[in-house]
């Protein structure tokens, strides 16, 4: 099958693309940017440059392909939802004009609230899923919450606020569950939404844990070793906790206020049919504990033969912990050793 990756220097993109060659496919993959500038496998794969709101150069891109990974997402910006929608338009409008016969989509969890109560961001992932289910194409939309990876921009945040808060204060209304998944997890149903049998329809997936966010933590600082104290702390403005951790954390501010606006709603799996529809028979699902360890693990010397959940040379600048003699590093170091250990 040929197959058009697009976000494909993206955290998932890039970890997908050599998933995909293993399985034998044909890859074409679309940038935005320098196309000189690619991971390992870049030898491998077809290569086209994409701005996702030129309608031609979408339909340049997806000319003669069977299938497409659409993992393009906005992030920041005041109009990054009529930006997704705009590319969303492009895409479809591009699938029906080259009779592609599948498309796949990375969406997130959608909370059981209605559809006005959606964060800016869940509801533009959602008007997405609707765009693309209006082409012609079987569109499979994939729904996850918190991807456990390095490099992976929510992992990244839980690292960075378990390593930087020596006390971590949490509001009340932050504290809902969630079902992380580990990447490699995440690689396998959508290497799996190629074939499945089926109208077009979305998949919620997940992990085997589900757990609230403040066990989320918990869970990295028994495996790192570390010791923090939680305080729950009420009536805290939503906007002074996305301002307070945007300065903390060195993941780009708008990633780190759409996950804190997340999590006002449990963003675990509604069904998990996608255990059977989309994963090898047999397959087992990473647990928090063994995702986050492997999550740790050093740099390889050679990614081509790297674990996707270890830090890869392409990922960004503040992936692998960031600034590790930040201030907050600094101070949450002396204080750990304040705190005494758990029973």
């Amino acid at each position: 099958m040929k197959i058009l990756v697009t976000g494909a220097t993206g955290y998932v993109g890039s970890r997908l693309v050599p998933r995909l060659l293993a399985d034998g496919h044909a890859v074409r993959v679309a940038v935005a940017d320098d196309p000189t500038d690619l991971p390992w496998w870049s030898g491998q794969v077809e290569v086209t440059q994409m701005d996702v709101l030129d309608p031609d150069a979408v339909s340049r891109a997806v000319a003669g392909v069977d299938a497409v990974f659409y993992l393009i997402h906005g992030m920041g910006g005041d109009d990054f939802v009529e930006q997704d929608r705009r590319g969303a338009r492009n895409m479809t409008a591009a699938l029906d004009r080259h009779d592609v016969s599948r498309v796949v989509y990375l969406s997130g969890i959608v909370p059981p609230v209605p559809r006005e109560d959606l964060s800016d961001h869940i509801a533009s992932r959602l008007e997405v899923e609707d765009i693309l289910a209006g082409s012609n194409a079987t569109s499979i939309a994939l729904r996850a919450a918190i991807l456990l990876g390095s490099g992976s921009t929510s992992f990244e945040i839980v690292r960075q606020v378990s390593e930087r808060m020596p006390v971590q204060t949490l509001p009340t209304w932050m504290d809902s569950a969630v079902q992380p998944i580990a990447v490699v997890d995440a690689l396998e149903a959508l290497a799996g939404a190629l074939n499945v049998d089926c109208a077009d329809r979305s998949f919620d997936v997940g992990g085997p844990d589900r757990l609230r966010y403040s066990e989320l933590l918990d869970r990295y600082a028994a495996v790192t070793g570390i010791r923090r104290a939680q305080v729950e702390v009420p009536l805290v403005p939503e906007q002074v906790v996305q301002k307070a951790a945007g300065r903390l954390v060195d993941v780009p501010a708008p990633v780190v206020e759409s996950l804190i606006e997340s999590l006002r709603h449990d963003m675990v799996c509604h069904e998990e049919d996608f255990r059977t529809a989309l994963l090898p028979a047999g397959h087992v699902l990473l647990g928090v504990e063994e995702a986050i360890r492997r999550s740790l693990a050093d740099a390889p010397d050679d990614p081509a033969t790297a674990d996707p959940m270890a830090p890869l040379p392409h990922d960004p600048d503040w992936a692998g912990g960031g600034r590790e003699d930040s201030l907050g590093s600094k101070l949450a170091a002396v204080v750990s050793r304040a705190i005494p250990d758990r029973d």
